[in-house]
């Protein structure tokens, strides 16, 4: 009989710190999440050094959770699963040093893991039809990214964002019109009560990229229409702006998605990221994978934002193939996709 392969697996790459178990790649056995939301919103953003403390103060209860929860022992687990970058230096560095410890103290393998890569293995906790390829737009606050998906750790970024990522987008307008941190649920809220066709803010196409984003434009120019609002004295409809902004920002990630899909002959997408669980965003992507004949797949809302379940998915596959990593493991803020450093 095959033996079940269990991960134990670390994500701290920003403000949640993370550990789940999830055994053979596709089952969730625990999936335990400390978030910095409530602290973090005094200072209207993550602020780095206090992220990276909180993590140090919260990594091993959140393992010891992670396991008791998923009735585990860490003599039970195959490999040590671990976030290693992109993401706040300082963060993804309580989380490598943890999982260089428990691997050191276990002789058991070391496998770092892409943040992004996390995030596109979440769709195959619940869509367990889900297997490559596949077109993924990957959504949060510091990425914007089109993938295709072609196997299980290969990947080809054939879009990016030029500037601010979407997530970003929505914080700093979410700020602008008064709702404070963080600003991707708050304008989701409020946008059902205004009239997205009550603004028409711009979307940008840039010349010879015809997938890639930008969303300083729309960013900037919500930022004009408030200013100018404010100079002649006009009272301004936060939930029209909201409204206005987000569908702007949606109908870009769907329409360059759409292109990208009909180019490469794709019949199945993917949404990742932090950003996609925006109401709006699995409404209507939905609704245009229906008019194309596309399957859409989704993870839910707690797999969507940074967790540890989706790093150890990805590192049940990275296992598989091989890779392992040894003890001078380092953290790297800017890790690029396809770039991971891969020892066999």
């Amino acid at each position: 009989m095959k033996k079940d392969i269990l991960i134990l697996a670390i994500e701290s790459s920003c403000d949640e710190t993370a550990a789940a178990v999830v055994k053979n790649g596709r089952e969730v056995l625990s999936n335990i999440i400390s978030s910095q939301i409530e602290l973090h919103k005094l200072y209207g953003g993550v602020v780095p050094e206090i992220a990276s403390r909180k993590h140090i103060e919260n990594i091993n209860y959140v393992i010891d959770d992670a396991l008791k929860k998923a009735n585990t022992r860490l003599d039970d687990i195959d490999a040590i699963g671990v976030t290693y970058g992109p993401g706040l230096v300082g963060a993804l560095l309580v989380g490598v040093a943890e999982a260089k410890a428990i691997a050191y103290a276990t002789k058991k393998p070391l496998i770092g893991v892409h943040h992004i890569e996390g995030h596109i293995s979440a769709n195959y906790i619940e869509n367990k039809d889900l297997e490559p390829q596949f077109l993924t737009l990957i959504v949060s606050g510091g990425h914007t990214n089109l993938v295709l998906v072609k196997d299980y750790g290969e990947y080809e970024i054939i879009g990016q964002t030029r500037d601010d990522a979407a997530g970003e987008a929505f914080d700093k307008v979410a700020r602008a019109i008064g709702l404070g941190y963080p600003g991707g649920p708050k304008i989701d809220k409020i946008s059902r009560k205004g009239n997205k066709e009550a603004i028409r803010f711009p979307r940008a196409n840039i010349e010879g990229h015809p997938f890639d984003f930008s969303f300083s434009g729309v960013k900037s120019a919500v930022l004009n229409y408030i200013n100018s609002c404010e100079m002649k004295g006009q009272s301004i409809c936060e939930a029209d702006i909201a409204a206005s902004f987000q569908d702007a920002v949606i109908d870009d990630l769907i329409s360059k998605t759409m292109l990208a899909a009909k180019k490469y002959n794709m019949k199945k997408i993917a949404i990742a990221g932090g950003v996609a669980a925006n109401s709006m965003l699995r409404e209507e992507m939905l609704e245009a994978c229906k008019r194309n004949s596309i399957e859409f797949y989704a993870p839910s809302l707690i797999y969507c934002t940074d967790n540890a379940a989706m790093i150890g998915v990805a590192a049940y596959y990275e296992f598989l193939k091989g890779t392992r990593h040894g003890l001078d493991l380092n953290a790297i803020p800017n890790l690029k996709l396809g770039e991971e450093i891969k020892v066999m």
